[in-house]
């Protein structure tokens, strides 16, 4: 049986681990909010550029840009896996891993091209399994902006159509609330023509400039959108994922103060009974 001094010791370790946990809870608290404004700013946009999109591909023959696809694309994929940096935030990266390693499995052999891996947690899985790595990047949601997402999404345009690879994929965390977040895989590249199909004729009207001049401008404007929002997605989902764990530990870290508690109690308890017995017995035997 654990003695007093070992419980208090204990108590007092556990009751340090609580402060932390809170601590970090807070801090996460403060950091989701910034993101969870950041993504509700991003949405709107992104919604009004599918939507011109949307008015214009309508129109637009097959073929007319490289980054516009009919069907599904053939050949080997590459996949970018987006985690985070830090841990401590439940099962939010190892979702992302699990549903990345389903994916290489459904490839199977020759189907996977490499791997873009976002997020110091990713990288650190990946390296130690047998899978090739194209690109690692650290540190991404530290200061993050468009012009980072713009570069990694400049990379991944310019292998599609180099024909280094036939397709790209990402995976990543969707922010849904506080409480939940899903792990998501789509197709970034080649875009689809069928995800900005109107439902409807749209009425006839002119452009100005050309549609292949539109499409060129913005076409790469929707993927660096597109990769710049799951990136946002990402980070708000991250710290979501982190508030919750540290509150489950905080009030784990309750619970276990309060267990612990009763028993030194009880141990206590017993100590004193078994030094009055002990004095009892003394008493009785001198008289």
């Amino acid at each position: 049986m654990a003695n007093l001094r070992d419980l208090r010791r204990r108590i007092r370790s556990v009751r340090n681990t609580q402060k932390i946990t809170n601590a970090m809870k807070l801090v996460s608290g403060a950091r989701l909010r910034r993101a969870q404004d950041a993504i509700l700013a991003a949405r709107p946009y992104a919604r009004k550029l599918q939507e011109v999109l949307s008015d214009l591909a309508a129109r637009a023959r097959p073929g007319l840009h490289a980054l516009l696809a009919e069907g599904a694309p053939s050949g080997a994929v590459d996949l970018v896996v987006v985690t985070g940096d830090k841990g401590l935030c439940g099962s939010f990266n190892s979702n992302a891993f699990k549903r990345s390693l389903a994916f290489a499995r459904e490839r199977g052999d020759g189907g996977l091209r490499g791997l873009h891996l976002i997020g110091r947690k990713g990288r650190d899985l990946f390296r130690r399994r047998n899978l090739p790595i194209l690109s690692e990047r650290v540190d991404q949601f530290r200061g993050l902006n468009h012009e980072r997402a713009s570069g990694i999404a400049r990379q991944l345009c310019e292998r599609f159509t180099s024909g280094a690879t036939g397709a790209v994929y990402v995976v990543y965390n969707e922010f849904k609330s506080i409480a939940q977040q899903r792990v998501i895989l789509e197709r970034l590249l080649p875009v689809e023509r069928a995800a900005f199909a109107a439902r409807r004729q749209p009425p006839d009207c002119l452009y100005e400039p050309a549609a292949e001049e539109l499409f060129a401008r913005l076409l790469p404007l929707h993927v660096d959108f597109q990769v710049y929002r799951l990136l946002l997605e990402s980070n708000a989902a991250e710290q979501a994922a982190r508030m919750g764990a540290m509150d489950a530990a905080t009030r784990n870290a309750s619970d276990m103060i309060g267990d612990l508690t009763l028993h030194l109690n009880r141990v206590r308890q017993a100590s004193i009974t078994k030094e009055l017995i002990e004095v009892i017995s003394g008493a009785d035997a001198l008289a």
